[in-house]
């Protein structure tokens, strides 16, 4: 069967295992992302340096719908062009173009749904007595890194060999909040070899966030206090000795906060376009992470209003 929305709605089970969501859920996410894409679609055959009239050009053989749920499909699964072409019953430079013009659109898309958290909200929250030092309300960073194609050139392959991962990778930084597990910040795509508390500096994270507001990340962040006062990390065991036993409680209370972020990557790198190796020469990478962030924040977002 050609794979179109009309179709795959009606097998809720398949629907979800190919998307990521529920079929309510997505015509929900449906109805916000599709006036963006018209509008963009709109103004990319208004523009000025568009040599064709309007109207002319290709006719394209699904509906903005269907080339919506093709990307959805796309980010999920991460076929091959060819096998995506043959689920949706159209050619493979079709495939290339729905990907190209959508792909903009679910990112800003996702970029939307982030959003800091409110210090001026009221909470209850219940602290670890041992965690009173850090603030009260924070963001939960943490980073995961993708296998990439080997490089040809020999300077680029050096730059993007990770040590950790004893492949070529990128790394993206995730922030989480951690009261709800939205993700509320994805940094530029970095090399897999930079550390988590440079990429933590470079991506300016620290700066944007609100007054109040403060970050926790696991011991790949060691020295991010001296980044921002309200930053920290689990404590560091001192040099030829034993932890001390205050420290082992610390770190096991503070490993407890921040496993909101885990359990938010796991969400996320369940859509394989993260996640299996990249095959797209580490082009538009940033892009697709943001895409799934939004596709992870909505049905979060959607149970917290219900």
């Amino acid at each position: 069967m050609i794979m179109r929305y009309v179709h795959l709605s009606q097998y809720p089970a398949v629907f979800l295992k190919m998307t990521g969501l529920q079929v309510a859920e997505y015509e929900a996410w449906l109805g916000e992302v599709l006036p963006k894409y018209r509008q963009a679609e709109q103004a990319r055959l208004e523009r000025t340096a568009r040599q064709r009239e309007a109207g002319g050009g290709r006719t394209a053989r699904l509906s903005e719908r269907d080339q919506i749920l093709l990307s959805v499909v796309w980010l999920r699964q991460y076929p091959v062009h060819a096998v995506l072409a043959y689920l949706f019953g159209t050619s493979t430079p079709a495939v290339s173009r729905y990907l190209a013009h959508v792909l903009p659109v679910l990112e800003q898309a996702g970029k939307d749904t982030m959003r800091m958290p409110d210090p001026g909200r009221k909470r209850r929250r219940s602290l670890d007595a041992l965690l009173k030092e850090t603030p009260e309300l924070v963001v939960v960073i943490d980073s995961f890194e993708q296998r990439v194609q080997r490089p040809r050139q020999a300077t680029a392959r050096d730059a993007l060999y990770s040590g950790k991962k004893k492949t070529h990778t990128l790394k993206s930084q995730v922030s989480v909040d951690e009261d709800t597990g939205e993700i509320v910040d994805v940094s530029d795509s970095a090399p897999g070899p930079l550390a988590d508390v440079k990429l933590a500096k470079q991506s300016g994270l620290l700066v944007r966030l609100p007054d109040g507001v403060g970050a926790i990340g696991d011991c790949g962040y060691q020295g991010i206090h001296d980044l921002h006062p309200g930053a920290y990390s689990p404590r560091k065991k001192p040099r030829g000795k034993d932890r001390p036993p205050d420290d082992v409680a610390y770190n096991t209370a503070f490993s407890r906060r921040r496993i909101i972020v885990e359990n938010t990557l796991n969400r996320a790198r369940r859509y394989q376009s993260i996640t299996q190796t990249d095959r797209n020469h580490r082009r538009h990478h940033a892009a697709r992470v943001r895409a799934v962030a939004g596709l992870v924040n909505h049905p979060i977002r959607a149970r917290l209003m219900a």
